[in-house]
């Protein structure tokens, strides 16, 4: 196959991630080696913001990346934190061992052979989910047509990344849906109980077994399951205690 056909079957490949089951870690892992395979880099790395905005490492090409990927987290310098905070892309940048933009991380890049980087930021219209990395054991830029195709496959991770994530909060939110109605169900049980024994009716029931729960400090179901289970305190029949009447 061309080089052309490779990166238009490397597109496609990641653009079926969007309409199947897949895994992100081996996604952006794939990601990764792409860019080493297809754009005449290094090596590289893919890391992603946290909920809390912090950014963490999730895929790298080789061993010598992710060593370096992490010194970069720790150092808090490096072109992929820069994409990430600016949400802009960083430009070829030879590394000079402590001095440049990132003097430590240049001098660690240095260390583990690589001499020169750029940085894609991971974006889907206003957010910023993280950035990929590109390093070089070589000073040569990278062309403009490989920079080109690396923001296309940065552009489809982030659209990957986004639906993994809504997919995630649906099902989070379908199964959070699921056990309100379970408890819901539990709790008109327990009212069922409750307004039988007490011989009150099923709004009176509902306020005890609230009142309960709250006096108790324990979940509402809770209290409703164990009415069911015959394990509550007998105390949540009872009617609740009349005011002391005021003696003049």
């Amino acid at each position: 196959m061309t080089r052309e056909a490779d990166v238009v079957k490397a597109l496609v490949d990641m653009a079926d991630t969007l309409v199947d089951d897949y895994d992100i870690v081996e996604m952006l892992t794939g990601l990764a080696d792409r860019c080493v395979h297809l754009l005449g880099v290094s090596a590289a790395g893919v890391m992603l913001a946290s909920p809390a905005g912090s950014l963490g490492l999730v895929a790298s090409s080789s061993e010598a990346m992710r060593l370096l990927e992490l010194f970069e987290l720790q150092a808090q310098e490096g072109p992929c934190l820069d994409a990430f905070r600016t949400g802009e892309p960083v430009e070829h940048e030879n590394f000079q061992a402590g001095a440049g933009r990132w003097p430590l991380f240049s001098a660690a890049a240095l260390q583990g052979g690589f001499r020169s980087g750029l940085a894609l930021p991971l974006r889907l219209r206003e957010a910023t989910l993280g950035a990929l990395n590109l390093l070089s054991v070589t000073r040569a830029p990278v062309t403009e047509a490989d920079v080109i195709v690396a923001s296309a496959f940065a552009d489809l991770a982030a659209l990957s990344i986004a639906q993994h994530r809504a997919s995630a909060e649906a099902q989070r939110l379908n199964e959070q849906l699921s056990t309100a109605l379970t408890s819901r169900v539990v709790i008109e049980q327990a009212k069922g109980v409750i307004s039988e024994r007490a011989g009150v009716d099923l709004g009176e029931a509902f306020a005890r077994l609230r009142a309960y729960a709250r006096n108790h400090n324990r979940r509402l179901t809770d209290v409703a399951q164990a009415a069911i289970d015959g394990t509550l305190d007998p105390l949540v029949w009872a009617p609740p205690p009349r005011p002391a009447s005021l003696t003049v």
